[in-house]
């Protein structure tokens, strides 16, 4: 239950048009609902903005339909991460409404699209850390944030971030994805002041350790400003971002 359906519920109960019976009926999977398998947190979008999330590594497929079947019929959005292409099929048969967002390998499920505000830029170093950056993207997107991308421009050919630097100071907070050696977000902290959420990935030579590299060389940034996620967590860069990004907007309507 979305937090408009639950002052709809409280003033209908405050009215007489509900009795106390049917409100508490209604109210029943607070704080979450058990399918056996997974316990499904309803009323998450009252407390943070936004409803639970599927994460779908690890999960069967008749768990994750489950799931966003239920998600769905309290009202959605659903979004769903790190999806593979018979899951997306399957949640399109649930949903003709479904999106499969491919190179992101995440589904979107929406009754209305937001209306986007602020402005957040996805930056990567190279062309393979793209799927993570599209993972943000997405994200933040479907969560009401505007959000532009700027891809391969790292530091191997450093005159092309720096070359964009305009663009990079009128982004409201920016998303810096990189792997290999991980620098790109300490050269983007040092010519912004804005806030810089970094990502490592997972790609690069086998020094790199699985994205290991690149994540102590964000940790030991010399640029301020700079926060880390973990490797290849777009999801979580995007959600912070569109927090972020939201309390710009906060600020300038006051």
């Amino acid at each position: 239950m979305d937090s408009v359906r639950l002052k709809r519920l409280l003033r209908n109960l405050q009215a007489g048009t509900v009795g106390l019976a049917a409100a508490v009926e209604r109210l029943r999977t607070l704080p979450y609902e058990d399918l056996g398998f997974a316990s499904v947190d309803h009323h998450r979008s009252i407390r943070q903005g936004f409803p639970e999330v599927v994460f779908c590594e690890g999960k069967t497929r008749a768990q994750i339909v489950a799931i966003a079947r239920d998600l769905l019929k309290k009202g959605g959005p659903l979004l769903a991460t790190r999806v593979e292409p018979d899951v997306a099929a399957a949640l399109g048969r649930l949903d003709r409404r479904a999106v499969y967002h491919d190179l992101a390998r995440v589904v979107v499920i929406q009754r209305r699209k937001p209306e986007l505000r602020g402005d957040i830029l996805v930056v990567t170093a190279g062309t393979a850390d793209i799927p993570v950056a599209e993972e943000a993207k997405v994200t933040a997107e479907v969560m009401g944030s505007r959000v532009e991308s700027l891809y391969d421009v790292g530091v191997a050919g450093i005159h092309r971030v720096l070359g964009q630097q305009d663009r990079l100071l009128r982004a409201r907070v920016l998303v810096v994805v990189a792997g290999m050696d991980g620098v790109l977000p300490s050269v983007v902290g040092g010519l912004v002041d804005r806030p810089v959420v970094a990502v490592p990935t997972s790609r690069g030579y086998g020094a790199s350790f699985g994205g290991l590299a690149a994540l102590l060389t964000m940790l030991n940034s010399c640029a301020s400003g700079v926060g880390v996620m973990n490797i290849d967590n777009g999801f979580g860069a995007g959600c912070l971002a569109h927090r972020i990004n939201m309390l710009g907007e906060k600020n300038s309507e006051e």
